[in-house]
């Protein structure tokens, strides 16, 4: 008697790929719905068969067919205003959340989140030096020398991390942090300086620093989006090596994967991808650390899966935290980053006591 393996493992991909299907089917759907729903609350609220119209008008193809129901006044605040908040939101959340699964899985660290090299540190500085000096660009002003400084500190930080660990050969993890550690310390102490002699613009440096959206542009947008969508597309070619990395590094060699080269290539696109979010958003935390999270309880730790869940996953909840930034303390608008450390901290927590209870379980 025979038995039919090879129909049993096909049987089990097309059940695994009909799942992962069906997850991300269903976080695509609440992006969109999450996106809508940000476009549609504000001073002057609007229905959703508004709001889809007026982003269905925006497609030349279907734009036309569609009969105006709004004023011109509504259009110009959800195509001008909302949308790009919207979708600034949806980016900054994708790229937090893809950045904080390579640093966990390339560190083998649950803890690890999207700054744990100093990335933050340094955009900080950058952009707290912007707002104290009032550094303009020439016909665009100071509200885009902002993330350009902030993007620029955070390459620098990366750049000193990576030159510092490198120093003994190799790139090994321990040295990585320590660099990360000691790098982003020195950054966090500049910005603090900047903030001492920063006068009226106190303010202005404080609410970058808290993180939010309220003054992202379409030219913001479309400068952010290409950056941060072809660091996905990086950072998902390699989820197969990921994957066999979390075997160990000496495991991962033996299969034939070039782990220096991989480590080094998802920790610069992460970083870089981490930099053109947070130029974008100002610091936002936890998001890179509690979705990961949530998506490994949910799709497990496979990454070819858990890259794209997170990224989608990450969207969505920022895009959410946002809204409730908007309309939690109405007409009071919070920085996002407030929310998403409101919901992070209980998390994080949770995490922690979580860890203790599975060391003692393995203890005992």
């Amino acid at each position: 008697m025979t038995v039919d393996r090879g129909g049993g493992v096909e049987a089990k991909r097309l059940k695994l790929v009909a799942k992962w299907a069906t997850v991300i089917s269903i976080l695509s759907i609440c992006l969109i719905l999450s996106m809508s729903l940000s476009s549609m609350v504000g001073p002057m609220p609007m229905g959703v068969e508004k709001v889809l119209g007026i982003m269905l008008r925006q497609v030349p193809v279907l734009g036309g067919l569609l009969d105006r129901c709004w004023t011109p006044q509504e259009e110009v605040v959800v195509v001008q205003l909302r949308l790009p908040r919207a979708l600034s939101a949806a980016l900054v959340g994708m790229a937090l959340s893809a950045a904080g699964v390579v640093f966990q899985g390339v560190f083998r660290n649950p803890m690890a989140d999207p700054y744990v090299l100093g990335v933050a540190s340094g955009a900080g500085f950058g952009a707290s030096l912007a707002i104290v000096l009032g550094l303009g660009l020439p016909s665009l002003g100071l509200i885009y020398a902002v993330p350009v400084m902030a993007s620029m500190g955070s390459l620098l930080t990366m750049a000193l991390v990576y030159l510092i660990a490198r120093a003994g050969g190799g790139l090994p993890i321990l040295r990585l942090l320590l660099a990360g550690i000691a790098v982003s310390s020195f950054f966090s102490s500049m910005t603090s300086l900047m903030l001492a002699v920063a006068g009226e613009e106190l303010h202005a440096a404080f609410s970058w620093l808290f993180g939010g959206f309220p003054a992202v542009r379409w030219e913001l947008v479309y400068v952010a989006a290409p950056v941060i969508l072809a660091c996905l597309i990086l950072i998902y070619a390699y989820a197969r090596d990921l994957n066999v990395m979390l075997l160990g590094e000496e495991q991962a060699k033996q299969l034939g994967v070039e782990v220096e080269d991989v480590k080094r290539r998802l920790m610069v696109s992460a970083s870089i991808v981490t930099a053109a979010a947070v130029s974008v958003s100002g610091i936002i935390g936890f998001v890179g650390l509690i979705v990961p999270h949530m998506m490994r309880l949910l799709v497990g730790p496979d990454h070819r899966i858990l890259i794209p869940s997170s990224a989608l996953a990450g969207a969505t909840l920022l895009t959410l935290c946002d809204v409730a930034a908007r309309t939690m303390l109405r007409p009071v608008v919070l920085p996002t980053g407030v929310v998403t450390s409101m919901l992070g901290a209980p998390f994080f927590t949770y995490l922690l006591a979580r860890s203790e209870r599975l060391r003692r379980g393995e203890a005992a």
